[in-house]
């Protein structure tokens, strides 16, 4: 945008701030259907991309950054959605930690993972409102938020064709910037008014629930305790006009031996599971982490002998395309929560044959051929995927420790852990950093270039070398 438009844009936006009114078209969502799976005539295998007025866009994203300089710092830490500097990751990483510390003093958890019906679709504009100035949002910047929901309309579009406009009068806006900062505002309060004495403690941090945007875990001692829980976290919820699917929602018991947690809601019984999938990663009752790399490999062979038979396998495409498909699709799908992973000599055996296997059919080889996989990796210019896992790992370590006291997982940080734990891989990686290792200052890995584990490794340099040693005496878990 040259400097006539922005300045055209910037008394727009100042026109909208002073008059507490938004043209018509910010206001206006033309919602696109994208399908997802299954029969193409069931409307719900499609999902709803709402498409917003980019001016409007705009706007939003200056009261978006506003109203985050206000409740930010007011949002508790057991939130890790739609903040700066967090991610799945964070919580995931959490939620293996106690349940790691858990397992290893043979203390259980009861989890309950809680799905909202159309979380963002039902929240009411009015009680939307009350919150915000709860939290300190009021006056010019309540009224100017207000002003995009006054006249909130929609209409469908699919192969070019409109349908008529309709209102809607519930719920935030899909696609808004704005509305992920709403969100978590508006969760943020039924999880305070929900808390109670319930919780497990881990590193002296007392810990009920867990939050990303609207995946909720809530954590007890045990299953009575859990139900008082949950009997709050519901009652709240339909008091701020949500609600909870009891056909979604599951519980889990981490613990030695089999236990019975008939949790209810609404006087219906919630499905006790063995494994949940949350935020994308397999969770098990046992505490198992191989179980969700047996997943991921799984999960990535497929998608390899479906790009094999569409895309991979086709000859005349090049070798650079494939290389592209190998790193935008393959590894991002095999890697998934690899920050989590224990990496035994088994797993990086694992996951090295999964690389080759996709490696040797972009060079057009096969086993048969008899090259050794450090020639492959040469040929293509690919570093080992082993090595980028590491060195994402120490990524991650140096997040935790560079976070302040419970920032998510960092509140659990940097203490020594028990052998085979996930803080104890982190820890190994980053104390061994130094000279002679891929990560020393010259990248260099002992004699003939190779590490610990036999893999042939880069002469480049792979990532700057880690120096400070982290001390720490062993946590204690405990539940309270």
């Amino acid at each position: 945008m040259d400097v006539v438009g922005l300045s055209w844009l910037t008394r727009l936006c100042n026109i909208a701030w002073s008059s507490g009114a938004v043209p018509v078209e910010w206001q206006t969502g033309v919602v696109v259907p994208i399908f997802k799976k299954g029969d193409l005539r069931v409307c719900s295998n499609y999902r709803g991309i709402t498409l917003l007025s980019l001016p409007g866009k705009v706007y939003s994203k200056v009261l978006e950054r506003r109203v985050r300089s206000i409740v930010e710092s007011q949002i508790e830490e057991e939130q890790c959605g739609f903040r700066p500097g967090r991610g799945t990751v964070d919580q995931l990483y959490t939620l293996a930690r106690v349940m790691e510390g858990a397992w290893e003093f043979a203390q259980p958890i009861h989890m309950c993972f809680v799905d909202l019906e159309k979380a963002y679709d039902r929240v009411p504009r009015g009680t939307l409102w009350g919150t915000l100035q709860e939290y300190g949002v009021g006056g010019f910047l309540l009224r100017a938020i207000q002003s995009l929901y006054q006249r909130s309309v929609s209409l469908v579009r699919i192969a070019g064709s409109k349908s008529d406009l309709f209102p809607v009068r519930v719920g935030l806006r899909q696609g808004c910037l704005l509305s992920p900062v709403l969100f978590i505002t508006f969760m943020d309060r039924i999880s305070r008014c929900s808390r109670g004495v319930e919780c497990v403690q881990f590193g002296g941090r007392r810990i009920s629930s867990l939050l990303f945007a609207d995946d909720v875990v809530l954590l007890a001692s045990s299953s009575s305790d859990l139900q008082l829980l949950l009997g709050r976290f519901a009652a709240e919820c339909e008091a701020a006009g949500m609600r909870i699917s009891t056909s979604k929602s599951e519980t889990m018991v981490l613990d030695r031996k089999r236990v019975a947690c008939h949790l209810r809601v609404g006087g219906e019984v919630l499905p006790q599971v063995e494994e949940f999938k949350y935020l994308g990663v397999l969770f098990t009752s046992e505490g198992r982490r191989d179980r969700e790399i047996d997943r991921r490999i799984g999960s990535a062979s497929a998608v390899m002998r479906t790009l094999s038979r569409s895309v991979v396998g086709k000859r005349e495409l090049s070798q650079k395309a494939r290389l592209s498909i190998y790193r935008s699709i393959y590894v991002p799908i095999l890697t998934y929560g690899h920050e989590l992973w224990v990496m035994t000599e088994r797993t990086r055996s694992r996951i090295q044959a999964a690389e080759m296997s996709f490696l040797r059919r972009v060079a057009g080889l096969s086993l048969r051929d008899r090259v050794r996989s450090s020639d492959i990796r040469e040929g293509l210019r690919v570093e080992p995927l082993l090595l980028r896992i590491e060195r994402s790992q120490l990524r991650w370590f140096g997040h935790l420790v560079r976070m302040p006291p419970w920032g998510g997982g960092s509140g659990m940080s940097c203490r020594q852990e028990a052998p085979g734990s996930t803080q104890d891989t982190l820890e190994r990686l980053h104390l061994q950093s130094g000279p002679g290792t891929p990560w020393g200052p010259a990248g260099g890995t002992g004699e003939e270039g190779r590490g610990e584990d036999g893999l042939e490794l880069p002469s480049w340099d792979a990532a700057p070398a880690t120096r400070t040693r982290i001390s720490g005496g062993r946590q204690r878990f405990s539940p309270h």
